[in-house]
């Protein structure tokens, strides 16, 4: 049934702080499962997060034709970003956990990403990460790897993130191609409701939705509810 499925080649991008090492955990086998090729860029350094991976799909664009872009985070809100821009290029959007529509406001996402900023400015990575004690330990784990690989150039890829609005709803609302998007249900740093609304804005979108249980038992979960979720998008006119 796969094969009569025709895809471009998928970008995805991380989120905030992290890495392509967990979109490919995340991403990399529920795409193989299609037969689409999945490339994911390294975040660039410090303060070109958000402009060096827009012009990374200006030139994977140039390189490979059409792509299927998104990302985990504020990397689906960049990939929304450049396929409101360039939508003759995309077609079609893996949007996972979006955190917020148009500018970030008191989004808790954003929220996050500065208070980490300026402890990490402030104290140093490993303050930082003594700070996400209580969290799992698959995340945990995950941070420390990921924020260590930022380097010195992590806040100021923080506070990129996190005051860059993602698109409007009315913006999305304009982009026809079909969309996948995920989200954690039990996850109050992307909430739901932001995951719904961007899935009702969009005119060919389904949702899908897993657990963080579920994501720290199993990195695919997250893939598969976005992938299904596109997959569903595809049938609808």
């Amino acid at each position: 049934m796969t094969s009569a499925i025709r895809v471009p080649v998928a970008v995805l991008l991380p989120g905030t702080g992290s890495d392509e090492v967990f979109v490919r955990a995340v991403f990399e086998r529920p795409l193989r499962a299609l037969g689409v090729p999945l490339i994911a860029p390294p975040p660039p350094p410090g303060a070109a997060l958000a402009d060096g991976y827009l012009a990374a799909l200006d030139a994977l664009a140039d390189e490979h034709g059409e792509l299927l872009v998104g990302g985990i985070s504020f990397g689906a809100h960049l990939a929304a970003e450049w396929a409101v821009r360039h939508p003759a290029r995309c077609g079609g959007l893996l949007a996972a956990l979006p955190a917020w529509n148009g500018v970030p406001g008191l989004a808790p996402a954003s929220l996050a990403a500065t208070l980490t900023a300026d402890l990490v400015a402030g104290s140093g990575v490993d303050a930082a990460l003594a700070q996400t004690e209580g969290s799992p330990g698959w995340l945990r784990a995950e941070l420390d790897r990921a924020w260590r690989r930022h380097g010195d150039g992590l806040a100021a890829g923080l506070r990129v993130a996190a005051n860059r609005p993602s698109p409007t709803l009315g913006e999305l609302a304009d982009l026809a191609v079909p969309a996948g998007i995920g989200t954690c249900t039990d996850d109050p740093i992307h909430p739901t409701k932001v995951a719904s609304e961007w899935a009702g804005a969009l005119p060919r979108a389904a949702l899908g939705e897993t657990t963080l249980t579920a994501l720290g038992a199993d990195r695919e979960s997250l893939g598969r509810a976005t992938v299904l979720a596109f997959l569903q998008a595809l049938r609808k006119p």
